[in-house]
């Protein structure tokens, strides 16, 4: 365990941003698994923005890499513009 003061307190902020970044991280990837099983078109594009804003968010605080956020925005457009 750590013994200064300064190595009490980032132990403490880290696990603080650790349940903070995990709770963004599984909000995002529930909001993509819903866009993925979207049947109805209009539907989709409306959430798209959402989901989009999502992942820019997680990118922005390094919590997923902004290619792996590219990549990700990519699909789901993809699959939102497939749907009939």
């Amino acid at each position: 365990m750590a013994n200064h003061k300064s190595a009490l307190k980032r132990i403490r902020q880290n696990e603080v941003r650790k349940v903070r970044n995990r709770y963004y991280h599984k909000t995002a990837r529930t909001a993509m698994k819903v866009l993925r099983n979207e049947e109805n078109k209009a539907a989709a594009t409306e959430q798209l923005p959402k989901v989009i804003a999502l992942l820019d968010k997680l990118a922005k605080k390094n919590i997923i890499h902004k290619n792996k956020a590219a990549n990700l925005k990519s699909k789901l457009t993809k699959h939102v513009n497939k749907l009939a």
